[in-house]
């Protein structure tokens, strides 16, 4: 289990919860603009806002977002060791540098000792398109090997600075380079561990690369916090990463509905049933299975694996809850498995 960290009121690592990220695609100099895109980002389900902060108007503008915004804000900073200062000072809840490219040791350790005296963490994030030449050098390409080496050099860099409030971050746009890449991190740190693909492309084609990516190393238990980057507005990037959560056993919101792709030997409207059941129990606070199946093969063995289920064919449908002998159903199969549910106090 990795260490946690607490940014703002959210917690980072240690077996908490996954947060959710995205990050503002407005000029931050523009604080009004910005801060309705935190917001809606917020209302959409984010539970940290990253922010550039690129220069002098940037941290000015910065006390403003953090006084306003409704969830903790992390600045993303590069080369301006000053602006990373400021924006801590500013209300910031965390930090995105790479200090390798921040300057001297020097100022690195002032910023780490600003962040140490403001309580806010400092996330390392070494992605492929900015690797280090030394390390371009030494192993030809941004392979996976070098892009782990180089976050735990900056790693021991902050550590150094005796700075352990630590998040890591290894990118790249290439789906099984990210995997090898994050798999190699978490078997040499303790640190939380940030996923993310960069770079992934447009919503469509980048949500499937990102799921591939991100989903793979969360059902090996390896990430605590994730982004989504999908070019374009960001308010898609929220739903995708709780979508990817869903998937993964991460995130339990709404219920899990299976359903059959249906063939030949389908005789019940199993699409039909599915989109009913879907919005008739639209939301649970617990995990929640549920199964519609139309064939006599599989059906009713799914139907009965899951918490609740509907296996239709021929001759109607049976009910299935878990631990309890399945039931002929004689009415609507989708208003009988919403009273055997409500029966059970599985929903309100």
């Amino acid at each position: 289990m990795t260490k946690q960290i607490r940014v703002g009121n959210a917690a980072i690592g240690g077996g908490s919860r996954v947060t959710i990220q995205s990050m503002t695609r407005t000029d931050t100099r523009d604080r009004e603009a910005t801060l309705k895109q935190i917001t809606l980002l917020a209302e959409a389900g984010a539970d940290l806002v990253r922010v550039s902060v690129y220069d002098e108007e940037c941290v000015g503008a910065a006390r403003y977002l953090a006084d306003n915004s409704p969830v903790p804000l992390i600045a993303d900073v590069h080369f301006q060791y000053k602006l990373a200062i400021g924006a801590l000072e500013a209300g910031f809840a965390k930090l995105r540098i790479n200090p390798g490219n921040i300057g001297s040791a020097d100022k690195v350790r002032m910023v780490a000792d600003c962040a140490k005296a403001h309580g806010a963490p400092i996330r390392v994030g070494v992605n492929s398109g900015s690797l280090e030449k030394d390390m371009l050098a030494k192993h030809g390409s941004p392979t996976p090997e070098a892009l782990a080496e180089s976050a735990m050099q900056s790693v021991r860099i902050l550590e150094k600075c005796c700075f352990n409030d630590i998040v890591v971050a290894v990118k790249t746009s290439r789906v099984a380079d990210t995997i090898r890449a994050y798999r190699l991190v978490a078997a040499t740190c303790d640190y939380p561990l940030h996923l993310g693909l960069t770079e992934a492309g447009l919503p469509e084609e980048g949500f499937v690369k990102s799921a591939v990516a991100i989903g793979s190393l969360l059902v090996d238990n390896i990430g605590d916090t994730i982004r989504v980057s999908l070019s374009g507005d960001p308010v898609p990037e929220v739903d995708a990463a709780k979508k990817i959560l869903r998937a993964a056993g991460r995130l339990h919101d709404v219920p899990d509905i299976i359903s059959c792709p249906t063939c030949g030997r389908t005789t019940i409207d199993v699409v039909g049933l599915a989109t009913r059941v879907r919005e008739a129990v639209p939301y649970c606070n617990a995990p929640l299975r549920i199964a519609v199946m139309g064939c006599i093969v599989n059906g009713p063995g799914e139907a009965r694996e899951a918490d609740i289920g509907i296996a239709g064919g021929r001759d109607g449908c049976a009910l299935f809850m878990k631990g309890e002998p399945p039931e002929a159903v004689h009415g609507d199969p989708v208003e009988a498995l919403v009273s055997k549910l409500k029966e059970k106090g599985r929903i309100s």
